[in-house]
């Protein structure tokens, strides 16, 4: 039998399993969390990008007289926001070059939040594997922790 000591000894330097899950689900939560909000803030960005293409073309369509037709509006904003220019359609008036660098500036912006989210899927994805290989060593030095605290039990109940 067990002495008072012995028994306060064992509960008191057992490893906190129940502790540790708990940080354990709290981790993963958060991790999931943040696994929705990237890939929201994908679809976010991306369904701005098209906003922004959309008014953009319509913009174009209304303010500048050498763009008669919405699909044409639609291309100088896709051509102005990439900024990529062919030169096939470019702003002729004031106004709708004044309207080209809003568009280009929202462009650059709205291409820097989907980068951005693209890339927090891809880090997230690396970091969850990282995790799942130290939660393996972890568990083996557990093993080999509880492994020495049986020797030495053993060792001590025998001197």
């Amino acid at each position: 039998m067990k002495s008072h000591h012995e028994s306060h000894y064992e509960l008191h330097h057992q490893p906190h399993h129940i502790l540790d899950d708990a940080r354990l689900i709290d981790k993963k939560s958060h991790r999931l969390r943040l696994r929705v909000f990237a890939r929201r803030g994908l679809m976010y960005s991306l369904a701005l990008s098209m906003a922004i293409l959309f008014l953009g073309g319509a913009g174009f369509w209304f303010i500048d007289p050498q763009i008669t037709r919405f699909g044409d509006g639609l291309w100088l904003a896709f051509t102005t926001a990439a900024t990529v220019g062919y030169g096939d359609l470019v702003p002729s008036t004031h106004a709708s070059k004044v309207f080209a660098v809003v568009v280009v500036l929202f462009g650059l912006a709205v291409l820097s939040l989907v980068t951005a989210s693209m890339a927090a899927i891809f880090v997230e994805t690396e970091e969850r594997d990282i995790e799942r290989e130290l939660m393996r060593e972890i568990r083996a030095l557990r093993g080999e922790v509880a492994e020495i605290r049986q020797q030495l039990s053993r060792r001590s109940a025998t001197d």
